[in-house]
């Protein structure tokens, strides 16, 4: 898929002709409806309520961006239904655009219960048979929207299965062409791929397109096969690809992991006391996008990625203080409070 690529000065280019918004991010993929126990340490069956809570990770970056009063947009499909539309509105009421927005009327919105164990880390049970996100085709994607991105963020959930496969492929290449910075979180959910293998296959099948990658301890043990995520060399050797400018690392409380061509290091986390883990790294990488957006320099900047890493660091902990995803994203100055870089 090497014609996909574009040579980095015409990127360049391309990005600074984006025009008035060109701090924009697009996130594509799913959104659902998180039902999260009222209470923690439950397995579903024992669990007494649910609370709902709107979820999916590219809509919760979506949403984190705008909430640190950066630009974003969503684009994937909802259920043509009260929760389809709920999911919209929260979009709106976030300041998300939501023009990319299409509804399916021969599918539900997707729904996910998620367990809240003990230590605030998550399970998932899924309903998508199929679901509407499933379900969006090439031909509904908004292609106006595209081409104003500066950043157009995807994961790896919509690669499961068609049409939406080829829709993110052609998402890809219609942005990638008008000069965008390819974002890529994979958000491994085993459960809903048919194999393992299946799983590993499709996260890679489009590894080599992205700019900037952000992947967890875990991912990396199950992408490489390797015992030691920690193991910098079986990262690059195995990871790192030469249209790369970042590859990040998520080590949850403990910080995160950068590489580039030219230089790597460590950030360390932001210390708080866990309730819901939900969302966390949704919001590390909104607060990562936001920076960038507004930045490319990044990339080559070690102090400014470093500190762009940090501020990432601290939006992840001040969202897992609260239950669910969106609800719990914060606001810049909840970060900057939490840096200790405002009055309270």
């Amino acid at each position: 898929m090497a014609e996909d690529h574009v040579p980095c000065d015409s990127n360049d280019h391309a990005s600074n002709m984006k025009g008035a918004n060109d701090s924009l991010v697009v996130c594509f993929g799913e959104m659902l409806i998180d039902f999260v126990p009222t209470v923690a340490g439950v397995s579903l069956a024992e669990a007494p309520a649910f609370k709902k809570a709107p979820g999916g990770a590219p809509a919760n970056v979506a949403v984190g961006i705008s909430r640190l009063g950066g630009s974003s947009a969503y684009m994937g499909k909802l259920g043509d239904d009260e929760f389809g539309y709920m999911l919209s509105d929260i979009l709106k009421q976030n300041n998300v655009d939501n023009s990319g927005v299409r509804f399916d009327s021969t599918a539900r919105t997707a729904l996910a219960f998620v367990t809240l164990k003990d230590d605030g880390e998550r399970e998932f049970l899924f309903f998508r048979h199929p679901s509407a996100d499933m379900l969006l085709r090439e031909s509904e994607l908004d292609i106006n929207l595209l081409e104003q991105a500066r950043i157009f963020h995807y994961g790896s959930i919509s690669l499961i299965s068609e049409p939406c496969r080829s829709s993110q492929f052609a998402a890809m290449r219609i942005a990638k062409k008008s000069g965008s910075i390819l974002s890529y979180d994979p958000n491994l959910r085993l459960a809903l791929w048919p194999s393992a293998e299946a799983a590993r296959e499709g996260i890679m099948s489009i590894w080599d397109q992205a700019d900037v990658i952000k992947i967890s301890e875990e991912e990396i043990t199950f992408l490489t096969g390797c015992d030691d995520p920690n193991d910098d060399k079986v990262v690059m050797d195995k990871l790192f690809h030469p249209n790369l400018k970042l590859l990040i690392v998520t080590e949850g409380s403990k910080g995160c992991r950068y590489y580039t061509k030219e230089f790597k290091g460590w950030v360390a986390g932001v210390k708080v006391k866990p309730v819901d883990t939900t969302g966390a790294g949704d919001a590390f990488v909104g607060g990562m996008l936001s920076n960038l957006a507004s930045n490319l320099n990044l990339f080559e900047d070690e102090k400014l990625l470093r500190e762009a890493l940090l501020f990432a660091n601290a939006c992840g902990a001040v969202t897992v203080t609260e239950r669910g995803a969106i609800p719990a994203l914060p606001t810049k100055d909840a970060v900057l409070k939490l840096l200790g870089k405002v009055p309270a």
